[in-house]
């Protein structure tokens, strides 16, 4: 049975691959966009219920639609930002193909292109985007033995704290999600420990700004590369209760336990590295330089923003910090979970290709592979820093698919079919 054809085949229904089938169907390239379950199907079922978008609804969308029903400095809901992706995929009539499971791509012998493997058939393509994203597979750290505790989840596995047993609850993991279940956990009445490592920890708003804008004034959005140790820092910022900034001293205030990152266990007792007084330090002095940085800005632009004096002011450590726990007997202390905020990594085992380093992440300028005709989209630093937020991913997917334009021009040089035969780039004027 002979295999269907098209230009590209974008794997992934997320964010990134209807930003990508935008850009596409705008230089009208044949394509079809693949999902496994239904389009941003990570949103509706693999978050926790009460997650919202971490910027603001004028902020973290695409260009060619506003979020219905959401004021714009508001924060959507995981169903809202679902439903935002599954109504940008029918206004630009993207061709979303739900439903159908990617199970290898593996390159043309002697020729362009791929033969792309699927639940329902063969499909051949000249090129493939992998636009999976980051959030493939759940990482949980191999530190506490299954039978040690009645409960332990990743943090895609949580929804509310009536899913988890009666009792003291551990948190591994001070980014975003850790933070904002924590916090949830602890509003419950339940105990809470929060395990805190390094973290970026920006003001949700200051001088009236969200933290949004003040990075895209700034040009911080746009920085090409992480600073250096700084590739996979969490930032610990939150939309959640109308948006605010993650304050660990108020946490501590308010009941939460925090410690310091969570190192080994052995015969019930979990043990913390003595690192928690100094990822809250570092976490202040990027909250206080950003500060400084706006307030800079203010002077210099001559804008009438209100002062926050206040907002300078940290105030001392809480004494969990000042004296931190560096041991923990779990049944003593009476824990019955814990959740692993502890991020995820990716998983390309379906994509057979010279597309990646040693240790099995991709390699790739911009989202462009050293592979011919393979290329990634939705990836962290993919681009610049913005690139794994939902207008950065607009942005990175219209530089992919000016280029797979511009590959179209060169493979089709000397055929009957030459779609942008001569590349705009090295076209001559007369």
């Amino acid at each position: 049975m002979p295999s269907e054809q098209t230009e590209v085949v974008v794997v992934g229904a997320g964010q990134a691959g209807v930003a990508m089938s935008e850009h596409l169907g705008a230089h009208g390239v044949p394509h079809v966009v693949l999902e496994r379950h239904r389009i941003a199907e990570r949103w509706r079922s693999e978050r926790w219920d009460s997650l919202v978008a971490n910027g603001p609804a004028w902020h973290d969308r695409f260009p060619g639609l506003e979020f219905p029903g959401v004021h714009p400095d508001a924060f959507a809901s995981k169903e809202q930002v679902a439903d935002y992706f599954a109504a940008y995929a029918e206004k630009i009539g993207a061709p979303v193909r739900c439903g159908v499971e990617v199970t290898s791509v593996r390159k043309h012998a002697r020729r362009p292109g791929f033969r792309v493997e699927t639940s329902e058939g063969s499909i051949d393509a000249r090129f493939v985007v992998a636009a999976t994203g980051p959030f493939q597979r759940p990482v949980t750290p191999p530190i506490v033995p299954d039978d040690a505790i009645p409960v332990q989840i990743h943090s895609s596995g949580y929804r509310n704290p009536g899913q988890l047993p009666d009792g003291a609850v551990l948190v591994v993991g001070a980014g975003s999600s850790g933070v904002q279940i924590a916090d949830e956990l602890r509003r419950s009445g339940r105990r809470v420990f929060l395990s805190v490592g390094p973290h970026d920890r920006p003001p949700r708003e200051y001088r009236g700004r969200d933290f949004c804008w003040w990075l895209g004034v700034l040009g911080r959005w746009d920085a090409e590369t992480p600073p250096q140790g700084a590739e996979h820092v969490t930032i610990a910022v939150s939309g959640a209760r109308g948006g605010h900034t993650v304050d660990f001293r108020a946490l501590a205030a308010d009941g939460i336990e925090l410690v310091g990152m969570t190192g080994s266990y052995d015969n019930g007792v979990l043990r913390f590295a003595p690192d928690l007084a100094t990822n809250i330090a570092q976490g202040d002095a990027k909250y206080l330089e950003l500060l400084q940085a706006a307030d800079a800005y203010v002077a210099r632009n001559g804008l009438d923003l209100p002062g926050e004096p206040e907002a300078h002011v940290l105030g001392p450590d809480p004494e969990c910090v000042a004296d931190p726990r560096l041991e923990l007997d779990l049944a003593g202390a009476g824990v019955t979970s814990i959740v692993w905020a502890t991020g995820f990594a990716a998983d390309y085992s379906w994509l057979e290709a010279d597309a990646f380093d040693e240790n099995g992440r991709p390699k790739q300028r911009r989202g462009v592979s050293p592979e011919p005709g393979v290329y990634f989209l939705g990836l962290p630093w993919l681009s610049r820093r913005g690139s794994s937020f939902i207008w950065g991913v607009w942005h990175d997917a219209r530089y992919i698919a000016d280029h797979i334009t511009t590959q179209r021009g060169y493979l089709a040089y000397g055929t009957d079919d030459r779609p942008g035969a001569v590349p705009e780039a090295t076209t001559q004027k007369n």
